[in-house]
């Protein structure tokens, strides 16, 4: 069935990259000619335009875009059809140079800046469906089997399951053989199919199209390499999860030495040329979002004075890099003897760790909760980020005494500046536990780059139009 919902998916990605390409071969053309002729070309439009959608397709199937292992997650699915599109206008280039074909450069360029724009759309918008089906148990996902040790397994299956949207269904484990019991097992809610002596039997017997191994002492490299060949031909993808976890791709390297792939993993970078753009860009974003949202904060400050008595600004001391305290600038949210009143409150706290939270804040000013809800109370931060104090992106400013009960793990969080927003406000926000948020930050700290600035500035846009966590 997955297999089919797989096949099924892929054909509507070729339907819509097909109807993406037609859109944009027209735009091109009329772009170019609108209602004139074209005239110094030897071959008719009517043939170039299905034969380039054609090559377009050949491109985006040889380069992988089709690819089961690229489709649905990460950013490798936009990367290969970005060079996909590349790679062909660079080679009709090419060849309409050497051949001397009169087409219009003008309806190529136009052509191709339309559809290649269009495809990663296309491809971002069929993604959030999938996406949307995958959080509610529907649409495309693989069925993985998990092999190794107790604890590997349970931490593996904990992994997969706090990102359903990637689509890795587990579905059943094996187990070393000195582990089994003579009765029916389940690790959690997933059941022990089998031991390590019939992983390729239990797979096909629960329908399990991935085999996912983790740690496990009786995994020797000689059984594991035989696994591999008793899976080929049978359509079970072998997939391995190394211990290593929580660390970017651009920071991993694979080394074969004497057949053994070593995985190099490249020390975290917190200063460098590096750092010196990032605190360029975000002098420079700030600085001007500041100017062209002057009026809107205008706007803000006078409703929060005629809402409720109290200055507008509420300054709170907040812990920045290497422990420096602060002064973060924000719109004020709740009454102004707020802090006096959250001794009667720590009872009704409704998350763990060293946080407060509570939906229904008896504290929080009208306005405040509008702010709140649209993150607009945060909107003064801007100022701190042209002080140098924080960042656009980073982790969230921690109050001192949450850092005063930091043990050595979470201290890292302030290796770098904090940020207006990070990780933890576009996956969840207030709604994430305690551990999740320290773990999406510390993941931020050590594989932090401007590529994923950028991306979760842009998916901070739907966070925050969404509203979820946000109280």
């Amino acid at each position: 069935m997955a297999r089919a919902d797989e096949r099924s998916y892929v054909r509507v990605l070729v339907v819509l990259d097909t109807t993406i390409l037609i859109i944009a071969l027209l735009i091109g053309y009329v772009a170019r000619f609108g209602d004139d002729e074209p005239t110094g070309s030897e071959i008719p439009y009517v043939l170039v335009a299905p034969g380039l959608v054609l090559a377009w397709l050949i491109s985006l199937k040889a380069l992988g875009c089709y690819d089961d292992r690229v489709i649905g997650y990460g950013a490798d699915e936009y990367r290969r059809v970005s060079s996909a599109s590349l790679r062909l206008a660079g080679a009709i280039a090419i060849i309409g140079y050497i051949a001397d074909v009169g087409v219009s450069r003008g309806f190529l360029g136009i052509s191709f800046a339309v559809g290649t724009v269009g495809l990663e759309v296309a491809r971002f918008a069929a993604r959030k469906r999938l996406h949307r089906a995958r959080s509610v148990g529907a649409g495309w996902s693989r069925k993985v089997l998990v092999v190794g040790d107790t604890a590997h397994v349970l931490e593996l299956v904990h992994t997969l399951r706090r990102e359903p949207y990637a689509g890795y269904q587990v579905v059943g484990a094996c187990i070393p053989d000195a582990l089994l019991a003579p009765v029916a097992q389940r690790l959690g809610d997933v059941p022990v199919v089998g031991s390590f002596r019939g992983i390729p039997e239990a797979a096909t017997a629960i329908g399990a199209d991935t085999v996912a191994v983790t740690a496990s002492g009786e995994l020797t490299a000689t059984r594991l390499r035989r696994l591999g060949w008793q899976l080929e031909g049978t359509g079970i993808d072998l997939v391995v999860a190394p211990a290593l976890t929580d660390v970017a791709g651009p920071r991993i390297h694979t080394r074969p030495v004497a057949g053994l792939p070593l995985i190099h993993v490249e020390a975290p970078e917190f200063r460098g040329v590096r750092k010196l753009v990032k605190g360029f860009v975000d002098r420079s974003v700030s600085s001007l979002a500041l100017a062209v949202l002057l009026p809107l904060i205008a706007f803000i400050a006078l409703a929060i004075k005629l809402d409720s008595r109290g200055p507008v600004l509420f300054r709170q001391v907040r812990v920045g890099r290497g422990g420096q305290e602060f002064g973060v600038f924000k719109f004020r949210t709740m009454v102004v003897n707020a802090d006096a009143l959250l001794a009667e409150l720590t009872a009704r706290n409704e998350t763990d760790g060293l946080m407060f939270k509570m939906r229904h804040d008896p504290r929080v000013t009208r306005v405040g909760r509008l702010l709140r809800k649209w993150s607009l109370d945060e909107l003064p931060q801007l100022v701190n980020v042209l002080l140098g104090q924080m960042s656009l992106v980073g982790p969230r400013p921690p109050l001192p005494s949450e850092v005063a009960r930091y043990d050595g793990d979470v201290a890292r969080r302030l290796l770098v500046k904090p940020g207006m927003t990070g990780l933890w406000q576009v996956s969840g926000r207030s709604d994430l536990s305690w551990e999740d948020g320290i773990r999406l930050d510390l993941y931020y700290v050590e594989n932090w780059s401007l590529a994923a600035d950028l991306t979760i500035l842009w998916k901070t846009f739907g966070a925050v139009l969404n509203g979820r966590g946000a109280y």
